[in-house]
């Protein structure tokens, strides 16, 4: 008899859970600071004025572990915006719902790289070397070279705490063009090579986590230069007055983040009519006025005015210094390069 109440109760308590989750407001995560208020105001508040669907927000700092912690249990996530790796190893785990692409106006209407089973690309991005040019009035920083010279650059630098685009910057560091990157660290030694390079710097790095830090670090003079996400320092230029730098011929990483669905989710049809409005061309070429990411929709690009245009990584000037984010090599090392930073970096 207890075993029967008890399996009853047990039932009781997943139906509820099961109603409470459909019956809150669609729940959408980005990424937080300038970025998510620029969401917010183009994206969040005339979608629910326009549908009257309502949504709530939530951050995160991305991270394969917390999605698959997100995709068990209790459904609290419904939309969220993720990097290549993350997208590619969700959708490959089955935590990712496939996407109608037909109901987006078909996958030719996209860049390629924007175009996946599981996910559609938000924005086009870049990770880049920041500076503080109050701090170098005579030049500051031209290389990724640069950035580990401490001798000819001295005070502190801001990092991404984690192997992606680390590792390819103190590739980079060595003499090694964009285009020869991924070659130079699947190469025999070439990710101890890398790692020796960042070693050579260790007690000038401070490893930042959320996107808002950089910025942050370089105003407050805890840093001289950072790697940063590309739009958070020209947000801080913008609204703040800042006197920030980006060394865009110095190298950088672009990567296209993609909006994905949770399986778990019960929000699925509101998620995708969220989905299909922030893809729309016009919608995506309002962003790069308030924070310079790119369009994912070919005629968005076309959009953009000029005077945006040349603040995102995608332009023609900014492009070819750039290095196209390798996801099969993340998704084949990230969880032991990780592994490996992590203890790297704990050995302070």
């Amino acid at each position: 008899m207890t075993s029967t109440r008890t399996l009853a109760a047990a039932a009781v308590a997943l139906v509820l859970a099961a109603g409470t989750a459909a019956a809150r407001d669609l729940t959408i995560t980005s990424w937080g600071g300038a970025y998510q208020a620029a969401q917010r105001q183009l994206y969040f508040e005339p979608f629910q004025k326009e549908t009257g669907i309502k949504l709530v927000e939530d951050t995160w700092d991305g991270g394969i572990g917390v999605l698959r912690t997100k995709a068990q249990g209790t459904p609290v996530w419904d939309l969220v915006q993720v990097e290549t790796d993350e997208l590619e190893m969700g959708c490959e785990e089955g935590i990712l719902e496939p996407l109608d692409w037909a109901a987006l106006g078909g996958k030719d209407k996209f860049l390629p790289a924007a175009v996946h089973e599981c996910g559609v690309g938000a924005i086009v991005w870049a990770t880049i070397l920041a500076y503080d040019g109050g701090k170098f009035p005579t030049g500051g920083p031209r290389s990724w070279a640069d950035f580990f010279d401490t001798q000819k650059f001295p005070g502190k630098r801001g990092l991404r705490k984690g192997p992606r685009q680390a590792l390819e910057f103190a590739t980079m560091a060595q003499g090694v063009p964009p285009a020869k990157v991924y070659e130079a660290l699947r190469a025999p030694g070439g990710v101890d090579k890398a790692f020796a390079k960042l070693d050579s710097i260790k007690k000038d790095l401070i490893f930042w986590e959320a996107g808002a830090q950089p910025p942050q670090l370089l105003a407050s003079g805890e840093v001289v230069m950072t790697s940063a996400y590309n739009g958070r320092i020209t947000a801080a230029n913008r609204q703040d007055k800042r006197n920030f730098k980006i060394a865009w011929d110095a190298g950088f990483v672009y990567q296209i983040d993609s909006w994905v669905i949770l399986k778990n989710s019960p929000k699925k049809a509101e998620a995708f009519k969220f989905v299909q409005y922030v893809t729309r061309p016009e919608n995506q070429a309002k962003l790069p006025a308030l924070i310079p990411y790119g369009p994912t929709h070919v005629d968005g690009g076309k959009l953009v005015p000029a005077e945006f245009a040349v603040e995102i990584p995608s332009s023609p000037q900014n492009l070819p210094h750039g290095l196209f984010f390798d996801a099969s090599f993340w998704v084949e090392n990230l969880e032991k390069l990780n592994e490996r930073f992590n203890a790297w970096a704990a050995q302070r």
